[in-house]
């Protein structure tokens, strides 16, 4: 699909005392002794390993559709099944269209983020036993848990203000994270019953959540403002309190707060902006890799020196449109996995139209690899091969992380966006 069709488509920081930050440094890098549990980060699977009767799949969440592509989880990505995200549809737009408050800000996701369209299904995580997904649904500004056996609704979670947005699973499989856009704050759940064990709060617009690996803290990023006009470099300063905040992950106290504009003005990058996007720590999660607003490359910090170490500029698409303001809610390049490995990451080139797989100790890139509005990446069942949601051309494609080589395409439902590694039972086709 041309750039000219996909956009006719398309119509349709807290600061914290110095003493104190080196503190919450000295006990965040004393935890991190693996890769985080987050799909987007090295490990391909999330949550403990799965028991007998239960397959491991890929979950494809097709936002605008709501609807979420079952696939499987390594080789040829066979279709699987297929469930329905929104049975509870039209009493949710009753809900809305009765409360004007709630209709403005249904109505400003769909003209804003939505590009037009409303948001269905954002992401998702199965349960261990792969009885349930739960998903994130921006336009109704909750989470949910679907039975995949009946497709019905287990449970419902209204989050804080009006939008719904990224999630993670903990490592145990037994709570969920969930960044409510609006209201600052993300949630944590208990994945079984919806119940919330925990909250905080964060900067403006949380996004990405990540666990560490054993448990103990949780990270999100805020990104601010990215709905705005106000795109020009000199105007960043409208986008709002943008930072990462950690939190340990059984008090919800926050441990440490990362201020990545000081970090990217001392490694002489003003000009970068300070929204963190997606992310991936390294094995030993002694580094943290991560995508900004309006940049198409990648991002080095050190978690103990607390400081940036390298950048990498991946290619521009000459056929690109240089107006910052014609690119998707702030992203140039949107989506980042790394292999199990740590040794490659994968980027998902949003703007560009590519993935390219890129060798960690180097930062060379391999083969730009075309691809229509990719916008996100994660690793498929096996650790061989990235999987980038193609969202303008409704298809997901696997990516050799040893060649930087395209596998394969496999065509799934209206605007494809998060993919997560899940389970549901053996012989599963879809509910009944």
């Amino acid at each position: 699909m041309s750039r000219t069709a996909r956009t006719a488509r398309t119509a349709r920081t807290t600061r914290t005392p110095v003493r104190t930050l080196l503190a919450g440094c000295a006990l965040v890098a004393a935890s991190l002794a693996g890769g985080p549990a987050s799909a987007s980060a090295a490990a391909p699977a999330a949550g403990p390993a799965a028991g007998a009767g239960v397959r491991e799949v890929l979950f494809v969440g097709n936002n605008w559709e709501g609807t979420a592509d079952v696939l499987a989880s390594t080789g040829d990505l066979a279709k699987v099944g297929r469930i329905n995200m929104i049975p509870d549809k039209e009493e949710r737009l009753r809900e809305i269209y009765l409360n004007p408050v709630k209709l403005a800000f249904f109505l400003g996701i769909r003209s804003g983020a939505g590009e037009g369209h409303d948001q269905f299904v954002d992401d998702m995580y199965t349960t261990a036993d792969g009885s349930a997904v739960v998903a994130s649904r921006p336009s109704f500004a909750d989470v949910v848990s679907i039975d995949v056996r009946t497709g019905r609704i287990n449970w419902r979670f209204p989050v804080a203000g009006f939008r719904s947005d990224h999630m993670a699973v903990s490592p145990d499989g037994t709570r969920v994270a969930v960044s409510a856009s609006t209201a600052n704050t993300v949630h944590v759940l208990d994945i079984a019953t919806g119940r919330q064990v925990g909250s905080f709060s964060t900067g403006d617009k949380p996004h990405e959540n990540t666990f560490s690996r054993d448990g103990r803290f949780l990270w999100n990023s805020s990104i601010g403002d990215v709905t705005s006009a106000l795109d020009a470099p000199w105007l960043d300063w409208t986008k709002g309190d943008r930072k990462i905040t950690v939190v340990d992950a059984q008090t919800f106290r926050t441990v440490r707060v990362i201020d990545m504009r000081e970090r990217l003005d001392a490694f002489g990058r003003p000009d970068l902006s300070d929204a963190v996007r997606p992310m991936s720590f390294s094995p030993d999660e002694s580094k943290l890799y991560f995508q900004v607003s309006f940049f198409n490359g990648v991002v080095e910090y050190d978690v103990a020196a607390d400081r940036i170490t390298r950048v990498k500029e991946l290619p521009r698409n000459p056929a690109t449109n240089a107006d910052r303001t014609t690119w998707v809610n702030d992203s140039r390049h949107h989506g980042m996995s790394m292999s199990p490995d740590g040794s490659k990451l994968c980027v998902a080139g949003t703007m560009d139209d590519y993935a390219t797989v890129v060798d960690r100790a180097s930062l060379t890139e391999g083969p730009l690899v075309p691809a229509n509005k990719p916008y996100w990446a994660t690793v498929d069942g096996d650790g061989t091969a990235c999987v980038i949601s193609e969202s303008g051309a409704d298809q997901v494609t696997a990516i050799d992380f040893a060649t930087g080589a395209k596998r394969v395409s496999v065509p799934v439902g209206d605007h494809p966006q998060r993919v997560r590694i899940g389970h549901v039972p053996t012989g599963w086709t879809g509910p009944r």
